[in-house]
């Protein structure tokens, strides 16, 4: 690795730094965890757990979820000991800068710009398909051409409310990051009602045999569905974007990190066994399975209940994306790699607002012109490379940095953070050709813009500091 002090190196890195003084230190561990489940309970429960039982897993679909908890675990300590040792925003990238150096966080930093740009789109997607099945419930219908992304073969060209609901959760975002986590643990707290009254309610219909056969496609589809929710827990590495907007970095990022993990896979777990045991696996292939199984048993009022709180669920996911998003643009334009737009802080709310509009417009163009499917799959593998770079991570600082004050460290190193890269390369391996082809085209996009644009303009540049 090189000398960090060689400003001419690809690999030139950061000191580690404290937090910027323009964000102001205000969120606790509660406003954290509230932010991890916001950004984890949502699509998965509510959308991908029918796709995948009917399409891979089966009743499997349990072991899916454990399998990706798991991969989620191992990648979770390691972020705990980042967030409590560089408390700086920018997640997995500022952790990179500090690590591997310039160009590895840019590759990272590009990454996770697709990952938190996508997965907002395809969230936002999915709040549009409850939100309209809802409105259909009382009697309004939108044009047919304003009610999906482009495909006009079905008569659809542009999704009104995805794009919609992006704006509005941008208006609240740039209002102030107190208000938004206000907002945040409000519907936190109904998505979790929503969610016990499931699992109260549908333990009483469950039929043992709907679990037989138990792993109808192997193994290997439990891998693929494992793969395919992943997308359900990609919320966890958001609160680590806050980190220089937390009080006790050292000691809240890691409370928040694992507690709201460790929540939202236990009840991905039972959510998922209650479902398919309500339902035959094979019927389950819709767009909002919680509440099709008390369909499926009638119970059509708690059926919309049910819808209620998904779309309540799928908006706090929304939020910590774009959120995360939003903060990861400040700190790669704040080290120069970005234009500084996204870096100028608005000083009524002490947000980042003009980039927050300009990436959520964008976000809102997505949502409404590309389908949910093709964004998924995008959404997952960029975040398993983040979640693979951060695990090595943790074994070369420990390397170079050993005195690092860490308030956080994973124990059983190396052992846990070459799992945790190990599991998140073999979930990558589970996704198709196509995907890999299109997040390679996207990195080879990123470093031509690094060489055009962020290579000279770095902090860290030769030409940046002369001038």
């Amino acid at each position: 690795m090189s000398n960090p002090k060689d400003n001419t190196s690809l690999f030139r890195r950061k000191p580690v730094a404290a937090r910027d003084s323009q964000l102001k230190p205000i969120l606790g561990a509660l406003d954290l965890t509230t932010l991890g489940i916001g950004a984890i309970i949502g699509t998965g429960i509510f959308v991908l757990t029918g796709v995948a039982a009917a399409n891979y897993a089966g009743p499997g679909l349990v072991l899916s979820f454990l399998l990706a908890g798991i991969v989620c675990a191992f990648a979770a300590l390691c972020y705990s000991e980042f967030a409590s040792s560089v408390p700086a925003s920018g997640s997995a990238y500022t952790y990179s800068y500090t690590t591997f150096g310039e160009i590895i966080a840019w590759i990272l930093g590009w990454d996770l710009i697709l990952e938190y740009g996508f997965a907002s789109a395809a969230v936002a997607s999915g709040w549009s398909g409850y939100f309209q099945s809802l409105l259909s419930g009382i009697g309004i219908h939108l044009p047919q051409a304003l009610t999906s992304a482009f495909n006009p073969a079905n008569g659809t060209y542009f999704d009104v409310t995805a794009s919609v609901i992006t704006l509005i959760i941008a208006f609240l975002l740039t209002r102030g990051v107190k208000e938004a986590t206000r907002a945040n643990g409000v519907m936190v707290a109904i998505k979790l009602v929503v969610v016990l009254i499931f699992i109260g309610i549908g333990v009483f219909y469950v039929q043992p045999d709907n679990w037989t056969p138990f792993l109808p496609f192997g193994w290997g589809g439990v891998a693929a569905g494992a793969a395919t929710v992943f997308f359900a827990y990609i919320g966890f590495d958001a609160v680590s974007t806050a980190a220089e907007e937390v009080k006790r970095p050292q000691r809240d990022l890691p409370i928040g990190i694992i507690t709201s993990l460790a929540v939202c896979t236990v009840l991905y777990i039972i959510v998922s066994l209650i479902l398919t045991g309500i339902v035959p696996y094979k019927m389950l292939d819709v767009s909002d399975p919680v509440a099709f199984a008390l369909e499926f048993v009638h119970l059509n009022g708690m059926a919309w209940i049910i819808s209620l709180g998904a779309i309540t669920g799928i908006t706090t996911v929304l939020l910590v994306m774009m959120y995360g998003q939003s903060r990861l643009l400040y700190a790669m334009s704040r080290d120069g790699l970005l234009s500084p737009v996204f870096s100028k802080v608005s000083g009524k709310s002490q947000t980042p607002a003009v980039g927050t509009w300009i990436a959520s417009i964008i976000i809102a163009f997505f949502a409404g012109f590309i389908p949910l499917g093709r964004l998924a799959e995008l959404t997952n593998i960029g975040t398993l490379f983040a979640f693979a770079v951060v695990s090595i991570g943790v074994i070369v600082l420990r390397r170079t940095q050993p005195d690092l004050k860490r308030g956080f460290r994973v124990p059983f190193v190396p052992l846990i953070p070459i799992l945790s890269a190990i599991g998140c390369v073999y979930l990558m391996l589970q996704l198709q050709g196509l995907t890999w082809i299109v997040f390679f085209g996207w990195l080879l996009v990123g470093l031509v813009i690094y060489f055009l644009y962020g290579k000279n303009r770095s902090l860290l540049s030769p030409n940046r500091r002369s001038k």
